[in-house]
């Protein structure tokens, strides 16, 4: 299989599965055990914080490890929301819906929220956020990068915006932890939460960040764990995975960055080159340097990956957490593409494993599989495919 798909996940690092196997084997014990089994598991849990704060430029006891993202977005945006019982909230418009469908939650419940327009880059305009600021905003919860087309977002001036109003700012870094060049201090980030397996850790295991001092309500009740912030005993070789993971990724990152990169711009070139009639989405400055997401006009997206899939190749058409839905992306629509157009989107995610082969392998499957799908389409066009 040719796997382009790692903005929905990545698979385990073999030297992350390494640094895990003792703790899914022999080394058991609980963490919170006084005796000297329990305590060494506490020393590895430890020994993860650190790796993981060290990542983001947090301090250890700032991390609070959960079991993903989704739960790190819920404790955050909940757990600020439960101090004050009412208030409004101001998100984006194109935000995973970890973090719009919690916000929505929120407005049956006593809350307001306003919801950014981006432009057609994809990019959110802080003046824009600056002008949704009312006396009762109690949190300001941004993207660091957009899942479906990678535009990165100027979460620092939007955050020294929140902070000029004494509004709490919290970003979803799902997409960036282990890509990006991350300073929680130097960025003005309040809350961060990140996930292990978009950075080749296992599934099932994230962070959240708090900033020193930031009280927020308990979102999960029960032992004594996380400093009281999070029950529930520790998945402690997820844990392990998800240190040895971000030790690895920060190791690695300036020259992943440009290696995927260069794999990146040659797909695009290519599909540009040898298929007609196609949009490529997204800021071409400001963007995350693995995702190439392109809307291919007169062609259904569903389509396109069932016979990407009989080539081995595997993509997505956005979300992982959508691809269920039959609607067009949330995140297109919001950028200002048509429905229809929508519908015909492809993301190619790539990753670690990815090679130049790979990319010329697609570039070689795709514009066959178009021009067959063109033929078949009821989509009316205004040139030949």
């Amino acid at each position: 299989m040719i796997y382009l798909d790692h903005s929905a996940t990545t698979p385990l690092d073999s030297r992350v599965l390494d640094a895990m196997r003792p703790y899914l084997e022999s080394d058991f014990c609980n963490p919170s055990s006084v005796y000297r089994a329990g305590q060494e598991a506490r020393r590895a849990v430890e020994d993860a914080r650190e790796k993981v704060a060290h990542l983001i430029g947090a301090r250890p006891k700032e991390i609070i490890f959960t079991s993903g993202g989704t739960e790190a977005n819920n404790t955050a945006i909940k757990g600020i929301a439960g101090l004050h019982r009412k208030g409004h909230i101001i998100t984006s418009a194109i935000e995973h819906p970890a973090v719009l469908k919690v916000v929505k939650w929120l407005e049956k419940h006593g809350f307001d929220a306003t919801y950014i327009g981006v432009g057609q880059d994809g990019v959110v305009d802080p003046d824009s956020v600056r002008q949704a600021i009312r006396k009762d905003t109690t949190l300001i919860t941004i993207m660091h990068a957009n899942n479906e087309v990678g535009t990165i977002q100027p979460i620092e001036e939007i955050a020294s915006i929140a902070h000029e109003h004494n509004i709490i700012f919290h970003t979803d870094a799902v997409q960036t932890a282990g890509k990006l060049e991350i300073d929680v201090d130097k960025m003005g980030i309040d809350l961060l939460s990140l996930s292990g397996h978009k950075f080749y850790a296992p599934k099932g295991v994230g962070c959240l960040y708090i900033r020193k001092g930031l009280k927020i309500e308990t979102f999960m009740h029960g032992g004594h764990q996380e400093w009281g912030k999070r029950a529930g005993t520790e998945n402690v070789a997820g844990i392990v995975g998800l240190g040895r993971a971000a030790e690895i990724a920060l190791a690695e990152m300036q020259e992943e960055h440009e290696r995927i990169r260069k794999l990146r711009d040659r797909l695009e070139a290519g599909i540009a080159e040898r298929i007609s009639d196609v949009i490529f989405n997204g800021s071409r400055d400001r963007r995350l340097y693995s995702i190439c997401n392109v809307c291919v006009k007169y062609v259904e997206g569903e389509a396109m990956l069932l016979n990407l899939d009989f080539h081995g190749i595997a993509a997505s058409s956005g979300s992982a957490c959508t691809s269920g839905s039959l609607e067009p992306s949330h995140v297109l629509l919001a950028m200002g593409i048509s429905p229809e157009i929508a519908h015909g989107s492809l993301r190619f995610s790539l990753g670690r494993s990815n090679t130049e082969e790979d990319i010329e392998k697609v570039i070689e499957v795709l514009p066959p599989v178009v021009a067959k799908l063109r033929e078949m389409s009821a989509f009316p066009r205004k040139s030949a495919p």
